[in-house]
């Protein structure tokens, strides 16, 4: 009788749907890549509820991928979509020996994938994000997870989430650096200041742009890039625009990850203006391409040489004009961890 194949189930709100999808999600990209690497024997299936936007099974990069098609619509169409998400975890346990599910983040698919682990004593792990952490997440009132079946991305999240929910996270597995990604560390700097991000009230990009008015008193020629889109894009194009720095500041919209990455190697500083943060990747792979790193939140405890951690606008501000002044500012680059070694870490959890 031919043996059943050892299989990670990976539980996902949204998946590229193909290899040029690059902008969905890059950390888990990453992170699937590099769990495929480590792992080329075991067989990692994605199931994504909502992203894309249809019902499809695909290979990515040599990983199966189930896409249920949620389209993200609410109350009894999610419904109809999680019993898709459970009937086809029930046919994947009926083929093969699974070895536990990892939903992402606190949300719909540790819901499904909590309820599914309980009924078939299966390993189940959810790996914390950030803005999962924050007070009336109503998922963790019906999942009720124990602090060992908890993974956080920072330091930060574990003490948010006992703080909030009296539930500490027993494992920290940060977002890794995928150091292939970076090619030619002899690119000019030629861009001062440097964001990417979604466009959203949280990530606070109206920072950005008043730093880049007050700069320009100082440094009238300074060269200012935005990477990501959002709601906010038309605000922050007219607030540019209304005080007289769109030659100052490029918005991108939304590029290539690939293409950041190169931005990165070419920015002098790294802005990060977000009020709430459980761990970007920008901050790894800002601090890995060597640019000075400035912003409001400090995922974990330890310090990391070029990140400046400021409380006010006003800080940031004199910090921004500090780091723009020092002709000998250090661009070497910064590594937290790779991707290599978050994959190991994520998978040793399951061979325990």
């Amino acid at each position: 009788m031919k043996s059943k194949r050892k299989t990670l189930v990976i539980l996902t709100p949204g998946f590229p749907k193909d290899k040029s999808d690059t902008t969905c999600l890059p950390p888990l990209q990453t992170f699937v890549k590099a769990l495929k690497s480590i792992c080329p024997g075991l067989n990692i299936i994605v199931i994504s509820f909502q992203y894309p936007f249809y019902t499809a099974e695909y290979n990515w990069h040599g990983v199966n991928v189930i896409s249920v098609g949620g389209k993200g619509k609410g109350r009894l169409l999610r419904l109809i979509t999680w019993l898709k998400v459970w009937r086809r975890l029930q046919k994947l346990r009926g083929k093969q020996e699974l070895l536990g599910v990892l939903s992402f983040w606190l949300g719909e698919c540790a819901f499904v994938g909590s309820r599914f682990a309980r009924k078939y004593r299966l390993t189940h792990y959810t790996w914390i994000l950030g803005q999962d952490a924050k007070k009336n997440n109503k998922y963790f009132r019906w999942i009720k997870p124990k602090g060992e079946e908890l993974i956080a991305m920072s330091d930060f999240l574990v003490r948010e989430m006992h703080r909030n929910y009296g539930v500490k996270p027993l494992y920290v597995i940060p977002v890794g650096v995928d150091i292939s990604m970076f090619g030619n560390t002899s690119l000019k700097r030629d861009i001062d200041i440097m964001s990417a991000g979604s466009l959203i009230p949280l990530k606070r990009y109206r920072f950005f742009v008043e730093a880049i008015i007050s700069l320009k008193n100082i440094f009238p020629d300074i060269r200012a890039v935005i990477c990501g889109d959002g709601p906010e894009m038309q605000m922050l194009k007219s607030l540019a625009e209304k005080s007289g720095v769109t030659d100052n500041i490029t918005f991108k919209g939304e590029v290539p990850h690939k293409q950041v990455i190169e931005l990165m190697q070419r920015a002098k500083v790294f802005l990060h203006p977000s009020e709430y943060e459980g761990f970007g990747t920008v901050l790894s792979e800002a601090l890995y391409s060597g640019a000075q790193l400035v912003s409001f939140t400090k995922p974990m405890d330890k310090e990391y040489s070029h990140h400046f951690v400021v409380k006010t606008q006003d800080e940031m501000n004199a910090c921004l004009v500090s780091l723009l002044k020092n002709k000998k500012i250090n661009h070497d680059p910064v590594l937290i961890c790779t991707i290599e070694q978050i994959a190991k870490n994520m998978i040793c959890l399951f061979a325990d």
